[in-house]
Formats: structure tokens, sequence, C-alpha cells
């Protein structure tokens, strides 16, 4: 995979369930536009058109049980629609990007998770993107047992799956991120909210200037 060759600056945030990642994107995002920067937040899977009926079916109960390369296609296919109409013109243009979720996700929920090999589904990944790699990317770490409990509505379909499917994806995104310390930037998910924010500010300024 390639990093990101365009003007733009693209941060992912990846974690298990409950790490806050939503609300750091949030920050984040407030926090560079007070600077004068523009900026396009987005997540997977979903932010397209496509990308929602695409979440339907990867996430909703009534899909019931999918086969796990079935599920890893489908968040490809989801990807790279993403990228190709949300994710890279705004990078092109010069923007801050920043995903709640991305690649490593499906590294390791259906690598990790479900077992299928990591290394296809990066491949998998590497072609639905054109190898397009953030230039940040925040794992926010917190025990799947801590985080599946931050909850108040009805778990979806990987949210549901048993506490061991969420300790390999825990350990999964830790390995990544111990493979490449450049680009990852991990921290503890039950830090307090503002200075896990303040954190994250601080690397992304710092790799803007």
């Amino acid at each position: 995979m390639v990093s990101n060759p365009s003007p733009g600056f693209f941060v992912a945030f990846e974690g298990g369930e409950g790490a806050g990642k939503s609300t750091q994107v949030r920050l984040l995002a407030k926090a560079l536009k007070t600077g004068g920067r523009e900026v396009v937040t987005t997540h997977e899977p979903g932010d397209t058109p496509v990308g929602k009926r695409l979440r339907e079916i990867l996430l909703g109960h009534e899909t019931g049980d999918l086969d796990p390369r079935t599920e890893a296609l489908l968040y490809a296919a989801d990807r790279a629609e993403h990228v190709a109409s949300v994710v890279q013109p705004a990078l092109d243009r010069g923007a801050v990007c920043i995903t709640d979720r991305y690649i490593d996700s499906s590294i390791a929920y259906q690598g990790a998770g479900r077992t299928l090999d990591p290394a296809d589904i990066g491949r998998i990944s590497e072609w639905a993107t054109g190898g397009l790699l953030p230039d940040l990317t925040v794992v926010l770490d917190v025990d799947p047992a801590v985080g599946l409990t931050r909850f108040s509505s009805p778990a979806d379909r990987l949210e549901a799956e048993p506490l061991a499917f969420h300790q390999r994806v825990r350990e999964h995104f830790l390995a990544l991120s111990r493979g490449n310390p450049r680009r990852y930037l991990v921290l503890d998910a039950t830090e307090p909210v503002d200075d896990v924010s303040a954190t994250v500010l601080a690397a992304v300024e710092s790799r803007l200037t």
C-alpha cells in the first residue's frame, strides 16, 4: 500500500466497540475547523448511497449468518465506493479527511475476528482503495469487556459477537500498530475524553506543519 499522495491529510480512527471513535472524530474535526482548515468527516460502512444499503446487510440482524468471505467482500465494496466518492475527492482538494473506521477494521474484524487470513483481507482492501493509506491511524484501545458495556442501543450483528471474537479483534489492532509505530498512535480509550482529544490534536498538528 502507499501513503496518501494527495495535498490533503487523511486520519483514520480505529478500535473495538465502545472505544469512543465517533466522539474523537467530532472533537478533532471541531478543533481543526476552529483553526481554519477544511475538514470532511466520514465513516465506514455506510457513508455513501450504496454504502447505506450495504450497511443494512452487514450490520442488520435480519441478514442472519453471512459466510465470512462474503462479509469481507461486502466491506471491501463499501470501502471502494467510500474512497472513490468521499475520501479521495476531499484529499484531492486539500481537506483533512477523518474517517471512523477504515482498512484496519476489516483486517481485525474479518481477518482476526472471523479467523480468515489477515493478509488476504489486506490485499482485498488494497485493491478496493487503490492502495490508499491514512497519514495517521489512531487506535483507541479498550478492553472489550469494558467497551461492550458502553452501548445504550441494541447491539448490531458485529457488536453481538461473543467476547472472544472482540478480544481477537483488539489483539490484532494492537499487533498492526506495533508493526508500524510511525503511522499509528495507540491511546487508552478509558482515559478522560478531553485528554485523549488533546493528544490526538497534537499528533495531527505536528504532522500538518
